[in-house]
């Protein structure tokens, strides 16, 4: 293959690197996109979500604005509420334990909306989370945890509109493309060299922007650096973020940066395959676990399953789930709570056992111990706040007294039969080290300098999440900072001029 040259390369073909190449097109500048995957598996990780976008928005004027189609109904019928900058701060700050980046979380957070906004003008639709972010309370769904817009079509709505508004405004994409080393001279960045079928070539450019994922498909690089025992988890995305982008720039003096050793890893079902499956998306997830109780191979609980939302624990409870004997756990709920579970419980793709008596539900728990499973289930009806009323919608108090291991809302006694039990095991979505950028997603290098010519975005930026994440913000990250990269990369390539 021919060598190729433009302004600028967008290395990766998700979210963050879509969102950049629409920004640098605005300046009117020759932009390629290389997408490792082949087309039809094209989008990365963005392609396997549910599409959530945690947004700032000050009340439903401002929803209208991102979802124009809300029916006279829709609004009448729902409490949106507000979620404000405050609120995104405030919730930032507490999963990340006060350790993410002020600079980039105001980043985040203040231009949140306007990016949807954004977005919106580019031909991408958003919807109201009505299915699993909202619940029906006298007559009225109400949204509760800050998470209200997603993705028309959720992942891959969002990937196959972005792509449908890089081919209107003239994005060229080279699928199959692996980007293994970034060249560098003197002046700064001068394009990259690319593995296209087998053959290697170079695209010369003016400036790159590095938007292609994390290391978590990487097996070595997960026992690395997340520990003993990453390489027993599956991934719930793509097989192609294997940490390209993060060994090139660091192979060129950029400076490593953030929770290196932390991630973003779920509940997810124990015979999922190792890899995601497009045919299923994010549906081997199981996030309705605060509603009923997780048990190891012990037959213990081993977590307050009601600490807070889900929207602020479940990106944390893989690595918990993973650290139990045997990897894996089951979720176990009562007829009472059936209706209250998401969709994702009711695939085909799952492992689900059904009982009549607790009794018999813990001879069907594989990999349990029985008899301690009952005394478990025991022990938690009897130390069950009944008193307190129960209220999916709020952090309702309705806790546990007396338990090793309490659980703080939602606690409902398991007495009402069908009793079901779902397996799940750690399902790995993203990795949270990356490189270190400045406010314009200049990567920075070992001695705290800017590389010319060189931008990161999405996964690939370190510093933003730590230990944990509020649900939602991964694809607002990828597109508030895939814009401004393809923004300040076009700026930089305009004033290189070589």
């Amino acid at each position: 293959m021919p060598d190729l040259a433009c302004d600028i390369v967008i290395v990766g073909g998700g979210n963050a690197a879509l969102c950049s190449a629409l920004a640098a097109r605005e300046s009117g500048l020759d932009v390629i996109v290389l997408e490792r995957a082949p087309l039809d598996e094209r989008g990365g990780n963005s392609r396997f979500t549910a599409g959530a976008m945690r947004v700032v928005y000050r009340g439903i004027d401002d929803l209208v604005a991102l979802m124009p189609d809300l029916s006279p109904d829709e609004r009448r019928n729902t409490d949106f509420g507000v979620y404000t900058t405050e609120q995104y701060f405030d919730d930032m700050a507490r999963v990340t334990q006060d350790r993410a980046d002020p600079d980039l979380t105001e980043l985040l957070v203040t231009r949140s909306f306007d990016t949807l906004a954004w977005m919106r003008s580019k031909g991408v639709r958003f919807a109201p989370m009505h299915g699993r972010q909202a619940f029906k309370v006298d007559g009225r769904f109400k949204f509760w945890g800050g998470l209200t817009v997603e993705a028309w079509g959720g992942g891959p709505g969002l990937i196959e509109a972005l792509y449908g508004a890089a081919a209107k405004n003239g994005v060229r994409v080279v699928y199959g493309a692996r980007t293994v080393h970034l060249r560098r001279d003197d002046d700064g960045i001068a394009g990259v060299e690319v593995r296209i079928a087998g053959r290697t070539t170079t695209v010369a450019a003016k400036s790159v922007v590095l938007a292609c994922g994390g290391f978590e498909a990487n097996t070595e690089w997960r026992t690395r650096y997340l520990g003993p025992g990453w390489e027993l988890a599956k991934v719930r995305g793509s097989r192609f973020n294997t940490g390209d982008g993060l060994r090139m720039a660091l192979d060129i003096g950029a400076m490593p940066w953030g929770n290196w050793s932390g991630c973003h890893a779920v509940g997810w079902d124990m015979n999922a395959p190792p890899f995601g499956d497009l045919a299923v998306g994010d549906n081997f997830q199981k996030h309705s676990y605060p509603f009923g109780i997780m048990v190891n191979a012990a037959g213990q609980r081993f977590v307050d399953e009601g600490a807070d939302f889900r929207n602020y624990t479940y990106a944390k409870y893989g690595r918990v789930i993973l650290n139990q004997p045997g990897q894996f756990a089951w979720q176990v709920f009562d007829g009472k709570v059936l209706k209250l579970l998401r969709d994702e419980y009711r695939i085909r793709q799952v492992t689900k056992k059904t009982a009549a008596t607790i009794e018999e539900l813990a001879t069907k728990l594989d990999g349990v111990d029985a008899a301690s499973f009952v005394r478990t289930v025991g022990d938690y009806n009897a130390a069950v706040m009944t008193d307190v009323p129960f209220n999916p919608t709020v952090k309702d108090g309705r806790g546990t007294k007396g338990l090793a291991v309490p659980k703080s809302n939602w606690a409902n006694v398991l007495d009402t039969p069908p009793f079901e039990a779902f397996g799940v095991g750690c399902g790995i979505t993203f990795t949270f080290g990356g490189v270190r950028i400045d406010n314009d997603t200049r990567v920075i290098d070992l001695d705290g300098a800017p590389i010319p010519g060189l931008f990161a975005a999405g996964e690939m930026v370190g510093g933003l999440f730590y230990f944990n994440y509020p649900g939602g913000t991964g694809l607002t990250s990828g597109a508030v900072f895939g814009r401004i990269a393809g923004t300040t990369a076009a700026a930089y390539a305009k004033a290189a001029g070589r």
